[in-house]
């Protein structure tokens, strides 16, 4: 069994929407990491908790709301439409913005994480050679919460391309537009094709697994490599 045209279109169009959906989840949470690590606000734990919404909330019920928001009676809608853009639903862009609140805590946490764990003596010894917080974040902050930024890009592009309900709720089951690889996948179990189903679906399995294992991997190396760092600094070489 050969991959067909539409399987082609399907896999194409899903790692468009994976990869621009990254790219915009590293520009919006990486700001929104870096104030939940650093920030005593009473409202730290309120947004965190919106942030890690879709980790818990079925994607139909976030797929409803984001639907109903970005439809033409919804805020998103109407400034989309004043704007002259047209409504989202059902369009490529859409289907982004969906993934986006989707994926949000994918990237977040593993960043948040990363910059928590630097603590607090780096930044303030960078303060005192006059570096500004700009100067301090891309000197010190990157480069030390570098594993962080690297999971949370593999991590977010996964989720993204793993994606199932929010998509029917928001993009539908248009060819060539919202049909993504889950989508198509669902097309083939529906229709009893499932010699193309199990072509996709083992595509993706193997994709998975092979996604976690290279985090898994980089990860254990970063912790040796520290551990090793720990030794020899305690040791004085």
């Amino acid at each position: 069994m050969e991959i067909n045209d539409a399987d082609l279109t399907a896999i194409w169009l899903t790692i468009r929407i994976a990869s621009v959906t990254t790219i915009v989840l590293l520009f919006i949470g990486t700001p929104l990491a870096y104030w939940l690590a650093n920030t005593n606000s009473r409202w730290k734990a309120p947004i965190g908790a919106i942030v890690a919404l879709p980790l818990v909330l079925p994607p139909t019920v976030l797929g409803f709301y984001l639907l109903m928001a970005m439809g033409p009676n919804g805020p998103i809608g109407q400034l989309t439409l004043a704007l002259g853009l047209g409504t989202l639903p059902f369009t490529f862009w859409g289907l982004v913005i969906a993934s986006v609140f989707y994926s949000l805590p994918f990237v977040v946490q593993p960043i948040q994480n990363a910059i928590e764990s630097i603590g607090r003596r780096p930044i303030e010894v960078a303060a005192t050679l006059r570096a500004s917080k700009l100067d301090c974040f891309f000197t010190v902050i990157l480069p030390l919460a570098k594993p962080g930024f690297v999971t949370a890009a593999i991590l977010g592009f996964a989720h993204t391309v793993g994606e199932f309900g929010i998509v029917l709720m928001v993009g539908g089951n248009i060819p060539e537009v919202t049909r993504v690889i889950s989508v198509q996948i669902y097309d083939h179990v529906e229709t009893m094709q499932y010699a193309n189903a199990h072509m996709l679906a083992g595509g993706m399995v193997v994709f998975s697994f092979a996604v976690l294992t290279i985090v898994y991997t980089f990860n254990r190396k970063v912790g040796q490599k520290r551990r090793v760092k720990v030794t020899a600094n305690t040791i004085g070489i």
